[in-house]
C-alpha cells in the first residue's frame, strides 16, 4: 500500500471516528429530554403484523436529511441497507417489519422535494437500474450501529433509526433496524462492508 493511500485511509478512520464521537454525544444529549409529540418524525412499530401509530419522541437522529445528490456520480449499482440489531433477539417477523419501516422511512426522505434529502436521480437509480435491490445485515449492538449511522452521514449517505414502541418484543424506544441509502454499492460497502448478512 503506498504512502498516499495509507494516509486516506488514515484520513478518514479519523474522520469517520470524530463524526462518530461527536454525533454520538449529540444523540445522547438529545435522548435526555422529556418525550413530546410534535419535535420529529419518527416511525414505530407495535407489533409484527407492523401496525404503525404516531408515537414521536424529541431524539432527532431520525431527523438528519442529507443532501446525497453528490454520489449521483458514483457509477454501479445501487441500493438500501437494512442493518438489524442481533442483541435484540428480535423474532425474524418482528425484524421484517421493522425494516419495512426503514425502508418507507427513507424512501419519504429521498422523494419528498421540501427535504435536503431529495434525489430524484438515485431513486430512478434505484427504482428501475436493479429492481430497488435491498440487503439485509447485522450488527451486534446499538454502539455498532451508532458508528455505522456517524460514517454513513460523514459519506453524505442518508441513514434513518427505526424506534419500536415496544408493545410485543423489545422495550419502548428501543433502535431496532438502521437504515442506509439508496445510494450506491460502492459508498454502503465502505459503512458495511464487515458485517454479515442477516
Amino acid at each position: 500500500m503506498g504512502a498516499s493511500n495509507f494516509t486516506q485511509v488514515i484520513s478518514v478512520g479519523v474522520v469517520s471516528f470524530l463524526t462518530g464521537y461527536y454525533v454520538h454525544q449529540w444523540l445522547n444529549s438529545k435522548s435526555s429530554r422529556p418525550r413530546t409529540r410534535s419535535s420529529i418524525r419518527k416511525v414505530t412499530s407495535s407489533s409484527e403484523e407492523s401496525t404503525e401509530e404516531s408515537f414521536e419522541e424529541d431524539s432527532d437522529d431520525e431527523g438528519i436529511d442529507i443532501n446525497s445528490t453528490s454520489l449521483n456520480e458514483i457509477p454501479g449499482e445501487v441500493r438500501m441497507t437494512l442493518v438489524v440489531r442481533q442483541d435484540l433477539k428480535m423474532g425474524k417477523g418482528k425484524a421484517a417489519a421493522q425494516c419495512s419501516h426503514a425502508t418507507l422511512a427513507l424512501y419519504k426522505k429521498i422523494t419528498n422535494p421540501q427535504s435536503d434529502a431529495y434525489n430524484p436521480d438515485m431513486v430512478r437509480r434505484w427504482e428501475y437500474g436493479n429492481g430497488q435491490a435491498k440487503i439485509t445485515l447485522q450488527v451486534p449492538n446499538e454502539d455498532e450501529m451508532d458508528t455505522l449511522f456517524a460514517q454513513a452521514i460523514s459519506l453524505g449517505v442518508n441513514a434513518y433509526v427505526v424506534h419500536d414502541a415496544g408493545r410485543t418484543q423489545i422495550a419502548a424506544g428501543s433502535a431496532t433496524v438502521l437504515g442506509l441509502g439508496p445510494a450506491p454499492k460502492l459508498v454502503l460497502d465502505q459503512i458495511t462492508s464487515e458485517l454479515k448478512l442477516y
